[in-house]
């Protein structure tokens, strides 16, 4: 099997016929003129159309049509030379398993009109050549003169073993031929949903929706006289979470599932006794606060990428501290000494996971599946150097908490560029080179320490911002075509994620149409309740499986592999779905479509190199915008490191961006908090479809805020920058209508990820209404009849029936179903109301801090949870508070009022009851959160949730503002003395 380093280069087209070539070795199909047939020997003939005859347009093997129709109608219906089956081709007739073809318009002939002409001519062509000893075995594919008649299945087995071009079925295995099979495999597939599982979900969704008509229909003509405004209040509330659950599931309807083939992408790229082709990765970690971010946790998640399973060569990892921090410099310079040691060990003997401090802390039997005798020693020594790298990194942290008063300096007493954070120069320091290594000679990945220039004029953009510096350093730097993106808190524990993502990339079918391949992210150091639903399993195990249907998953902001390509603003390449291996057939189809090919990849790089050109859009950096013309990667071999390091400070100085559109059309995208969301939509707008990959081995895993007060700032985070974009001139309602390259599914779920903060305040309002049922003896539905009961029974069981099902296809527990319910609830009435009231009044809730901010997201080393009982003072836990409050108080209300006017009561109570513990059956995690490990609660927020609560209470009770006044008999009028 050949293999050349040209397999990216060039359009499209290029690339799939030097790849196909390279790898399949077919015969060479550049001029067929005057070919004979080589199963009969006739010539291969001429089309309808005049054109030289090709049965096979994969590999252009020399077949003429009688044999070709023999073959499709007789025998295995695919090519001898490569196996691919046969198309039909104009002016030969329909035979069974062939596909509707629109470009193929000859129905005459398609319904075997010519068939007996064809077969009479090349009975003839054959009788005449009977004195031919050579033909003996053409006179065993037709019936012979004589009569005689073979059995159909010893004939076309021995027609097959006369032709030596075609496999015989035999227990002998060909090991080349095979190896050329397993190239022509694609890298990987979809993988439907059982329909056993799917279908039923389905069908309990449809009953849903239908289950809902008729309820509304007898909520709407059927008001509560006597509580007409609680009646119209709840019911507009309830169409509204309807809708927003038809937004939220339709998209839902097209799950599937993939699976990667990585033996068959070594066998493709990495051939023996030949130079690796994978494609090179440039990796990007981003870290500001080191007392947030601790250092030790950014040092494992740069050991585990080094150490990933792949060309050390092909890979350069990059660490942004946008913080200027001389604890993350210095931690760094100890990890990348320490991973002179690490790296070899871990590919030595096959470590998982690749993060130190994980892998020494798991409790599994690490000797399982080990045979080299050295190992025990050799993790035991490996284990003594981590503690001892361990306590020099505690050492840096103990020292940076005592800063000197002139600032920090460094070893050689040079003052540190970064001492102010908010105006420092640009800072790049190479730690790890692909020419070195260790110090037994071990190739190691490239490390390098950037911080980009800050000045307080400018505008920084927080972690787009400095994702676009990285991603423009490293274009100068090594220019991967692909990058990978992570935070400081998420190590690799899938040393095989890149090949996971490569399986998706380099296919030359649909690789080229790839955006970014998205991967879950899952986390540690949880509770074992997971009290906050930090696990995100909805959105991880089923909403982005169900986009991946569509046009892809969303960026999620980390564990994400992107094409530079996509990221640097370009547009997908204009081609056919499955790619097509371009043959020439005659010099007329040399001259006409080989020319029309070539001239169609000239105008790509025509429209490339003026895009790129371009200053007021990619900025002033010739060698930036050089190094982005190049397809597969790879910087210029002529320039210097000095060089390449001065144009590395130059593009991510602060004022590089200026007058460019970086950040609206070239890089992350700026304008939401949400930069996440807002780059996917832009990429899919564009045309790109991207990738969802959930290999059996998770593929990062990271640490996640257990503290309540953390947990719903980050939530208010992403509420504000939802609302940003959907407020913006990006709102997906309209954004890209006129390209028509976003799916419609996929626009609807965009919609839903932008407008789902606004369910706050029907589902806050709802919470609400229990309670005032017991407060005012109302109910906001009038007493049901027989079949409005049974609509009633049949839509709670509906709700359970589909969310069951849905569990089912997906995998995920009902536990943790539940627990995404309740922090869904307590999220809205908290952090979704709060993104709300900013977005609507602007400065007037200016105290509260909906900016960019660095969640903790240090470790739980003690393993009791502390920061799960820690209870830190926010504006944000007081409308949960006093919905509870509000609730108990209508409970006790409505008791004491049972109590009071007698048993008849008591029936209409259980129903009141009943949704009001729901509500607090919802806020139930928030509340043992509130009550904290001591059960103590801030004094400020009890006192503030109390008061509300009573004040709401008292004035509802009086004014009754939802019960109609029934006006008594005139005391007058009837003389009675009241």
């Amino acid at each position: 099997m050949k293999a050349k380093s040209g397999l990216f280069a060039g359009s499209l087209n290029s690339n799939e016929l030097v790849i196909i070539q390279e790898h399949n070795e077919p015969k060479t199909v550049k001029n067929l003129d005057g070919q004979v047939c080589e199963i009969c020997g006739d010539s291969v003939g001429l089309t309808v159309d005049g054109d030289l005859f090709v049965a096979c347009e994969e590999c252009g093997f020399p077949v003429c049509r009688p044999c070709y129709e023999y073959e499709r109608r007789e025998g295995t219906q695919v090519c001898p030379q490569c196996h691919t089956r046969y198309k039909r081709i104009k002016g030969s007739p329909r035979v069974v398993g062939d596909e509707d073809e629109e470009d193929v318009d000859d129905i005459e002939q398609e319904f075997k009109v010519e068939e007996e002409k064809y077969m009479l001519m090349h009975e003839e062509d054959m009788n005449s050549r009977d004195d031919d000893e050579n033909t003996k075995h053409r006179e065993q594919l037709l019936y012979s003169q004589s009569g005689a008649k073979l059995d159909q299945k010893e004939k076309t087995d021995e027609w097959k073993s006369q032709q030596g071009n075609l496999l015989i079925e035999t227990d002998a295995v060909d090991p080349e031929k095979a190896m050329k099979d397993e190239t022509r495999q694609p890298l990987s597939r979809k993988v439907a949903i059982p329909s056993g599982k799917l279908s039923p979900y389905r069908m309990m969704v449809v009953a849903r929706l239908i289950l809902l008509i008729l309820f509304f229909e007898y909520r709407i003509f059927h008001p509560v006289p006597e509580a007409i405004g609680l009646w119209f209040i709840s019911v507009s509330c309830e169409i509204w979470l309807a809708l927003s659950w038809m937004v939220d599931q339709i998209p839902k309807w097209f799950p599937i599932d993939r699976e990667t083939y990585l033996d068959r992408l070594s066998v493709r790229f990495e051939p023996e006794n030949k130079p690796n082709m994978l494609s090179p990765i440039d990796i990007f970690v981003t870290t500001v606060d080191p007392i947030k971010e601790p250092p030790l946790v950014t040092a494992n998640t740069i050991l585990s990428i080094l150490a990933l399973d792949y060309p050390a060569r092909k890979i350069s990892c990059y660490v942004s501290d946008d913080g200027a921090s001389m604890l993350t410099f210095e931690a760094l310079q100890e990890t990348a000494e320490f991973a002179q040691k690490w790296v070899p060990f871990c590919k030595q003997f096959s470590a998982e996971p690749r993060a130190p401090e994980k892998y020494f802390s798991e409790k599994i039997d690490f000797l399982k599946d080990k045979v080299q005798t050295t190992y025990v020693k050799e993790r035991r020594t490996m284990k003594r150097e981590y503690e001892e790298f361990k306590v020099r990194i505690n050492a840096l942290v103990a020292k940076s908490m005592r800063a000197p008063s002139e600032g920090w300096s460094m070893k050689d007493e040079t003052p540190w560029p970064g001492n102010n954070t908010k105006d420092h120069p640009s800072m790049i320091q190479i730690l790890l080179g692909h020419n070195g290594g260790d110090n037994e000679g071990n190739e190691l990945p490239s490390l390098v320490y950037i911080s980009r220039e800050k000045r307080p004029a400018f505008q920084h953009h927080t972690k787009a911002g400095a994702l676009n510096a990285l991603l423009r350093v490293s274009a100068v730097l090594s220019n991967a075509p692909f990058v990978l993106n992570l935070d400081c808190n998420h190590y690799v524990n899938n040393s095989k994620v890149v090949r996971e993502a490569m399986c998706f990339f380099m296919d030359i079918q649909l690789g080229n149409s790839i955006a970014f391949v998205q991967f879950p992210l899952r986390f540690d150091s949880l509770d074992k309740n997971d009290r906050y639903a930090n696990k995100n399993t909805i959105l991880f195990d089923i909403n982005l499986r169900c986009l991946d249907g569509i046009q892809g998953p969303v960026y999620i902001g980390s564990g994400c592999i992107f094409r530079r390509k996509a990221l640097n603003g370009f547009e997908p390449p204009k081609t056919s779905k499955r790619s097509r291996v371009v043959q020439v057939h005659s010099k007329q189809d040399e001259n006409g479509e080989d020319a029309s090919i070539i001239e169609a990849i000239e105008e790509d790089k025509q429209l490339l190199q003026t895009d790129m050109n371009t200053e007021d859009k990619f900025g002033k950096s010739t060698l930036f915008m050089n190094s982005s013309l190049t397809e597969e990667g790879g910087v210029d071999p002529s320039s210097t490191q000095e060089a390449l390091l001065k144009e590395a400070i130059h593009v991510m100085s602060c004022s590089y961006e200026d007058r460019t559109l970086w950040g609206y059309e070239v890089g992350m995208s700026y304008g939401s908090i949400a930069a996440d969301t807002l780059t996917s939509l832009k990429m899919h707008t564009r045309g790109w479809r991207s990738v969802y990959c959930m290999p059996k081995r998770a593929a990062f895993r990271g640490t996640a805020p257990i503290n309540l007060t953390e947990r719903l700032n980050q939530v208010l985070r992403w509420a504000v920058g939802s609302l940003e974009i959907l407020f913006s001139h990006h709102c997906p309602l309209w954004y890209g209508f006129k390209e028509g390259r976003l799916k419609v599914l996929q626009r609807i779920a965009y919609i839903n990820s932008t407008v789902y903060p606004f369910s706050a305040l029907p589902l806050i309002i709802y919470c609400i209404i229990p309670a005032v049922c017991l407060l005012t003896d109302k109910f906001i539905t009038p007493s049901v009849g027989t079949f409005a009961s049974l609509v009633f029974i049949s839509l709670f069981i509906s709700i359970f029936a589909s969310a069951i099902l849905e569990l089912r296809w997906s995998g995920v527990s009902l536990e943790e179903w539940w627990r995404n319910q309740q922090f869904w609830v307590i999220g809205s009435v908290s952090a979704h109301l709060f993104a709300i009231a900013q977005r609507v009044m602007g400065g007037f809730l200016g105290n509260i801090n909906a900016h960019f901010s660095i969640v903790s997201k240090a470790p739980d080393d003690d393993g009791q949870f502390n920061e799960l009982y820690t209870i830190r003072w926010t504006a944000l836990l007081i409308p949960p508070t006093t919905v509870t409050i509000i609730n108990l108080i209508g409970i006790v209300a409505g008791f004491t009022d049972a109590i009071n006017s007698g048993e008849h009561e008591w029936g209409p109570l259980i129903g009141k009851l009943f949704f009001s513990s729901w509500v607090i059956a919802h806020l139930y995690p928030f509340l043992k959160g509130l009550m904290g490990r001591q059960n103590r609660t801030p004094t400020l927020i009890v006192i503030w949730s109390v008061l509300l609560a009573s004040i709401f209470s008292l004035v509802w009770v009086r004014i009754d503002p939802f019960v109609l006044k029934t006006k008594g008999p005139d005391v007058k009028q009837c003389g009675i003395s009241c």
